[in-house]
């Protein structure tokens, strides 16, 4: 059951990532005709750049979790053995307090804006909270899924590819 809403969660994840790049496409478009018409929408330049934002963090957990995120593993893949899974340990949870860290920043950031009513430097003078928001939503998803990805290591799951038959290799 709970792995099931993880997945929802990453999978819906992915799905505001592409929102987020579908709006970076409205947007430019809209500044691209602004420039034939002469008519211009205020703050583009800033959605854009808000959804851009919004839309690397969404993305993030869920490339994690289905084995496409980038993994450095030029220092790992010459270990073995108990060796190589500690390092596992070591990565995740020094990811784990990276990106949670990040989170709580993120939120209190979030909350300050709002708190004082920030607002962005652009014309439109939007609310900086809001995207402030899908940017500290993204990246606690992307705690979420290091931490998943931690206790899939810890219960002997491969991390590179998180499928039972990764599983079935470390019994054989």
């Amino acid at each position: 059951m709970i792995r099931r809403i993880l997945d929802g969660l990453y999978a819906g994840s992915a799905w505001a990532a592409g929102i987020c790049m579908a709006a970076i496409l409205v947007v430019t478009l809209l500044q691209v005709l602004g420039g034939f018409t002469d008519i211009h929408v205020r703050g583009t330049d800033a959605y854009a750049g808000y959804a851009m934002a919004a839309s690397s963090f969404f993305a993030l957990a869920s490339t994690l979790k289905r084995g496409e995120h980038i993994r450095v593993t030029l220092i790992l893949d010459r270990f073995q053995g108990p060796t190589r899974r500690w390092l596992e340990y070591w990565c995740l949870g020094v990811a784990v307090l990276l990106s949670g860290f990040f989170a709580w920043y993120a939120w209190d950031m979030v909350y300050w804006s709002w708190e004082f009513d920030s607002r962005s430097d652009a014309m439109d003078a939007s609310p900086l909270w809001v995207p402030q928001s899908a940017m500290a939503l993204g990246v606690s998803i992307l705690t979420v899924a290091f931490v998943d990805e931690f206790i899939q290591v810890v219960a002997g799951r491969d991390p590179a590819r998180n499928d039972l038959s990764a599983d079935l290799q470390h019994m054989e």
